[in-house]
């Protein structure tokens, strides 16, 4: 493993995050570029595009587009203080104060590719999809860790190769993936959530985790969550579901 975060693991579990989270998502990710990369271009549409002329006349009374408000459009929302759409602390818990990774509540481009097994190669495939910035929490929970990001790109598109590149990877059966196809997220549109199996190492207690992806618009959010303990489905999903109704 290359170098990951200063001081291993970033919950108050033992260790294992590094082998087990970090790792994980950081070779998903590699290999998702990866794939990205070897793929054709997909052609761009023609530039003349006649059926998009403007109507002779003004639509009558009744049937004109209306402006949506800034409550209902979601692009005001995310073009706004990013950190307000994070999930709220849940019930219990406390913050992280040794989440090191987050200043302010946001996690800049350094420390998002410092989260990953090859940082460099990150560092420069995430700017070149178009990385905007990423908004982060961390809490404790007993002895489980909750951590939730918000990565936004600059366009739709690109947040959603994103998040299908992580998708990608889960169902593998191996140390980077969860070994299974993860549950929708309902109305969500890409959105899944994973409950992997136990990591267990000698020497250590087991390690469970959890994580769901989805993505709305420009941003993706990615939740995860440790426990020494198992983790129910209703867990990560009512954690999915809150932080989607919120973007």
């Amino acid at each position: 493993m290359g170098t990951t975060k200063p001081g291993g693991r970033r919950g108050g579990l033992v260790r294992l995050l590094a082998v087990a989270a970090v790792i994980g998502v950081a070779v998903g990710t590699a290999v998702g570029y990866g794939v990205q990369a070897e793929r054709e271009p997909s052609p761009l549409p023609a530039l003349n595009q006649p059926g998009l002329a403007h109507p002779a006349k003004p639509l009558p009374a009744g049937r004109q587009s209306v402006a949506l408000s800034a409550a209902e459009d979601s692009k005001v929302k995310a073009d706004g203080d990013l950190r307000r759409l994070l999930i709220p602390k849940p019930a219990g818990a406390r913050v992280n104060d040794e989440a090191w990774w987050i200043q302010d509540g946001w996690t800049n481009l350094e420390n998002f590719a410092l989260d990953f097994d090859q940082p460099d190669y990150i560092y420069e495939s995430v700017v070149e999809s178009g990385f905007r910035r990423a908004a982060a929490a961390s809490w404790y929970r007993g002895d489980k860790d909750i951590d939730v990001r918000l990565i936004q790109f600059g366009q739709t598109r690109q947040a959603q190769d994103f998040a299908d590149e992580q998708h990608a990877y889960m169902p593998y059966d191996d140390e980077f993936g969860a070994g299974n196809e993860g549950d929708v997220i309902q109305g969500s549109g890409n959105g899944r959530y994973y409950v992997y199996k136990p990591f267990k190492e000698t020497g250590y207690e087991p390690l469970y985790q959890a994580r769901a992806l989805v993505q709305r618009g420009s941003t993706v959010a990615d939740i995860s969550v440790y426990d020494s303990k198992p983790i129910g489905k209703n867990e990560i999903r009512t954690l999915a579901e809150q932080q989607l109704e919120r973007l």
